[in-house]
């Protein structure tokens, strides 16, 4: 069933393990992202950044911009993305990923630059599966070095 309220959305994607740090649906704060925002009779499309908030598409009813903000989701890969390593060991990247792999849980890993002669690297699983391993970020996810 697609959502036809924002209430509706938000516990769609709640229910699909929809993360919400990038997305502002019924009202919860973003630092940058696509939400939802009620202006009147009007609602608003927008993108935040830096705390500048841009309107990208307007509509005249809930339903709209609720049909609107599900194709938006569900077009988005990272949408339901949930990173549970971040660290600096190689090793200990390969080693969550062996974890995620014998569990046949789906991920991404990528080694991104941190600082200089440093890199980082980030394991993210998708969807609901973040229910099955959410306790490996106790081990794998670590702020700093």
């Amino acid at each position: 069933m697609i959502p036809q309220t924002e209430i509706e959305l938000e516990n769609w994607m709640k229910l699909n393990c929809y993360n919400f740090d990038s997305y502002s649906i019924n009202g919860n704060f973003i630092w940058e992202g696509l939400g939802i925002e009620k202006n009147g009779p009007i609602f608003r499309w927008y993108y935040i950044e830096r705390g500048e908030k841009n309107t990208l598409e307007i509509f005249r009813t809930e339903k709209e911009i609720i049909q609107f903000a599900y194709n938006q989701l569900i077009a988005d890969k990272w949408a339901n993305s949930h990173c549970i390593g971040f660290g600096f060991n190689k090793n200990e990247a390969e080693e969550l990923a062996n974890i995620l792999k014998n569990s046949d849980i789906d991920y991404v890993q990528d080694e991104i630059p941190y600082s200089i002669n440093t890199s980082a690297y980030r394991t993210y699983v998708f969807g609901c599966d973040i229910q099955n391993v959410e306790n490996l970020k106790i081990k794998y996810y670590k702020e700093s070095k």
